[in-house]
């Protein structure tokens, strides 16, 4: 069992039912998923960026990512309906936990000047997103080995109501917001 959960069910959980008083152990805040997305254009010109892209997000999650295709048409864009505009992946249970984990206390500390991320980037019910602009700050991506840099958007889905519940969650399991 991941490290991050174990402390979820030790110290946050009891500590986020005390701070806001909740009266069921079914309303304290938890993580339900993180979704990764990548989204890639160039890969209409070139359909071997999109085999890179689908290879990056599988090293780093340790899952296959999906492809997303484009739903409309858009002269302006030269882009066709059910042409590939990314990847994305969707992690849940044990791989969610090991993800988070590396990301707070691997991949983000890596980041040139990197102060913490944002606290602004709340939804209004509860979820998070975060935009990386590099995939070279994960390990497990090869510095030689990639066509080109990429960057990513990462969103933590909670079960949390406000904004302020989810924040309280996510600072608590290691998220290292700015300020």
């Amino acid at each position: 069992m991941p490290r991050l959960k174990d402390q979820y069910v030790k110290d946050v959980a009891p500590a986020l039912m005390k701070k806001y008083s909740y009266k069921s152990t079914m309303q304290i805040p938890r993580l339900e998923k993180i979704v990764i997305n990548c989204g890639c254009g160039d890969a209409k010109e070139n359909p071997k960026i999109m085999d890179a892209v689908l290879s990056d997000l599988s090293k780093i999650t340790g899952q296959k990512a999906v492809i997303c295709k484009s739903k409309k048409s858009v002269a302006n864009f030269k882009l066709r309906e059910g042409m590939p505009v990314g990847a994305k992946v969707t992690l849940r249970g044990d791989r969610m936990w090991e993800f988070m984990d590396r990301l707070f206390n691997v991949a983000l500390p890596r980041v040139r000047d990197f102060r913490g991320i944002s606290g602004d980037s709340f939804d209004g019910r509860g979820n998070y997103s975060l935009g990386l602009r590099e995939q070279l700050i994960f390990p497990e991506i090869d510095y030689d080995k990639i066509d080109a840099v990429r960057g990513m958007d990462i969103c933590f889905v909670t079960t949390a109501t406000t904004d302020e519940e989810a924040k309280t969650l996510l600072a608590a399991l290691g998220a290292p917001f700015a300020g």
